[in-house]
């Protein structure tokens, strides 16, 4: 009995999880450097309320710059499937 051809998966679905990985080790480092501002900022900003102030302005700066590279890698990966689709 013959085996049906194994059917590649298209090089955009890999280039799709390479974005996703990317994505997340994004998030991973804005994480992190939210983290060592903290640490950075606690000590030197006695005042709990402009502690709080600074702190959740590092917060939207990182969650803008997330957001800013998610559509990024958004777009790239819909111009990607656009040129392979065409191929």
């Amino acid at each position: 009995m013959t085996q049906a051809p194994h059917k590649a998966e298209p090089r955009w679905a890999e280039l799709s999880d390479e974005i996703f990985e990317s994505v997340e080790a994004g998030r991973k480092k804005a994480v992190d450097a939210v983290h060592k501002f903290v640490d950075e900022v606690s000590p030197a900003i006695t005042d709990p309320s402009r502690r709080k102030a600074a702190i959740d302005a590092a917060l939207d700066l990182a969650e803008e710059l997330s957001a800013a590279r998610i559509e990024f890698l958004r777009k790239v990966v819909r111009s990607a499937g656009q040129t392979f689709s065409k191929e």
